[in-house]
């Protein structure tokens, strides 16, 4: 391990006064996969969040159990770091929060950026001269917050869904959070009730739109949200115009103890779902497919004798999304539904469009080996999507190095396995992967797939020093060359533990490559350095960095692919930060309808 006088063992990063917005902002895309809400119990250690169900006697021992639900030490997080940048620069969190609804699938990021820009300062209000008059208005950004909650685009899933909504007022009810809005100068100081800012008014004209339009209503009721509409009206305190609202919730309503209430006293037709019991199989199929019945509408009515059965699978097939049907393989394989060739052909479409890498977390739970096969191949197709989303306007080559160095002894296995998620997402043409202790050398995938990627890193063991340029050298010394207009990114995977910045970026000079952007993957056993920070600076290029176990989370795989494949700016500009952060400030700011 070399220990040059410029190596430090501690995380040399820009202090925290620093810091600027778009470095916060890059560093909470890509450090920030903590979920908000879970579905299951869990335990909480030290402010994260672990399953309960298989827990380790350490965690068991060390955490304090949780609820399902609103993970509250995450949202406090998250929300924190979104109001950090929002004091830094406010426009910087307007376009990111449009950015987030409109480019984004992170579902949790955007309930808290909306939440924020719901309750934030900047309303719109009139600014006034001394004697008065009112000179002009100050910017509503607010509106941002309502435009993401009305945003509709039909079949879309980058629009909040009514769960989501119902979580924009249930984060902002959090105790912690209403004291971080009030302490920002959000609400009263000494008031008592959560600030909720426009929340109740665009739930209430959220609720309008569909009670207006009664297929939207009936479709959000067939999709499992009649319980999630009924605690949006309550909270909003949404007046319908008719009793038919009420009618299709299957609520029953009773008068006030005030006496004010006017609508939906009178005989209610309620639309209630009736069990299946004493209906057929063949029956049950008859009004899946009659009625256009989802699968969430089914399941809870199957009679005991009958459960889930091949039929009936089958003839709820069509309201199943392609990650529905990812999701649903084990079943599906335990059926014997995989043999059926248009369900089949349905499937291996959901393989092909496969957006996030969930798909290798249902490996583990299927039998057979092709089938796993499909699943890897489903994580590999959406890495080479976000891949190719976020390289769409330009021509841009990648540079893998690999420390497998004495000091990476304990970290090398993580680094691989992170590797096998990513790499096989890059065109082959374009990718060029080099290890290196003081010796690099030239890595090539035997076929661009998570198998591939595999064979090729099974052999790489930690040992030796740690020259990064050694890697850059192999790669040249094999014929690598970079098109003069094509953009080179850098990705490090390691502890930083090598020698000076300034050499490493003398040895990118020396083998003529014109460096866009430097990124590294942290993967430590010990300490760290600081040899890609240092010639990042001395480059003068974008640095960004993401830790290893962040490859863990199957959806933040592809978030970090495509950000970090955003960030060259072009060649011979100076920059910071990530070009990706020029991208979120060109996102068109959301506007209500």
């Amino acid at each position: 391990m070399n220990t040059d006088a410029n190596t430090s063992s501690q995380d040399t990063r820009l202090p925290e006064a620093q810091r600027g917005p778009a470095e916060r902002l890059l560093e909470l895309v890509l450090g920030g996969s903590a979920h908000l809400w879970h579905n299951r119990p869990g335990l909480d250690v030290q402010g994260t969040w672990h399953p309960a169900q298989g827990a380790r006697p350490g965690l068991v021992r060390l955490g304090t159990p949780v609820a399902p639900g609103l993970f509250v030490p995450a949202a406090v997080k998250l929300y924190g770091q979104l109001l950090d940048i929002y004091r830094l620069n406010t426009e910087l969190l307007a376009h990111f929060a449009s950015y987030a609804l409109t480019q984004t699938d992170w579902r949790d990021l955007k309930v808290a950026t909306c939440a924020l820009m719901l309750v934030q300062a900047h309303a719109g209000q009139p600014v006034r001269e001394p004697d008065g008059r009112v000179a002009f208005h100050d910017d509503d950004l607010r509106a941002i917050g309502e435009a993401m909650l009305l945003h509709y685009e039909r079949k879309s899933t980058r629009m909040l869904t009514p769960k989501a909504v119902l979580r924009v007022a249930e984060l902002l009810e959090v105790p912690e959070i209403a004291r971080l809005n009030r302490a920002a100068g959000f609400a009263d100081p000494a008031g008592h009730k959560a600030p909720l800012g426009r929340w109740k008014a665009v739930a209430t004209r959220w609720l309008r739109m569909r009670e207006q339009n009664p297929a939207l209503l009936h479709g959000l009721v067939k999709a499992g949200y009649k319980h999630t509409l009924r605690a949006i009206a309550r909270k909003a305190g949404y007046k319908p115009l008719t009793q038919a609202f009420f009618e299709v919730l299957g609520w029953k309503q009773k008068q006030a103890a005030t006496g004010h209430r006017t609508v939906g006293l009178g005989e209610l037709r309620l639309l209630k779902r009736e069990r299946f019991e004493g209906l057929s199989e063949a029956e049950i199929c008859e009004r899946i497919e009659h009625e256009r019945l989802s699968f969430k509408e089914v399941v809870g009515r199957l009679p005991p004798d009958v459960g889930l059965t091949p039929a009936i699978l089958a003839a709820l097939l069509p309201s199943l999304s392609s990650k529905d049907l990812l999701v649903m393989t084990p079943t599906l394989e335990e059926l014997g539904l995989m043999a059926d060739p248009d369900i089949r052909a349905r499937w291996d479409e959901a393989v092909r469009a496969a957006s996030d890498q969930r798909a290798l977390h249902i490996v583990k739970n299927v039998r057979g080996q092709e089938l796993q096969a499909k699943l890897e191949e489903a994580s590999d197709n959406a890495a080479r999507a976000a891949v190719k989303e976020a390289t769409a306007e330009a021509d841009v080559r990648v540079m893998f190095l690999i420390d497998k160095s004495g000091s990476m002894q304990g970290a090398i296995e993580q680094s691989k396995e992170a590797l096998t998620r990513i790499l096989a997402g890059f065109p082959v043409d374009k990718l060029h992967v080099a290890s290196f202790d003081t010796v690099g050398t030239v890595l090539k995938p035997k076929a661009a797939s998570r198998l591939g990627v595999q064979h090729m890193l099974s052999h790489i063991q930690a040992g030796g020093g740690t020259v990064h340029g050694a890697a850059v050298r192999a790669l040249h010394q094999t014929g690598v060359r970079v098109p003069a207009d094509a953009k080179l990114i850098v990705i490090v995977v390691g502890d930083e533990e090598g020698e000076a910045g300034e050499q490493l970026a003398r040895t990118f000079r020396d083998c003529g490559y014109t460096v866009s952007a430097l990124a590294l993957i942290v993967s430590m056993a010990y300490g760290r350095g600081r040899s890609v920070r240092g010639c990042a600076s001395a480059l003068g290029v974008p640095y960004s960095e993401v830790t290893v176990d962040q490859f863990s989370d199957p959806y933040q795989v592809t978030r970090v692919l495509r950000t970090l494949m955003e960030a060259p700016v072009a060649p011979g500009q100076t920059a910071t930060v990530a070009g990706w952060v020029e991208r979120v400030m060109r996102t068109p700011l959301l506007k209500v309808a």
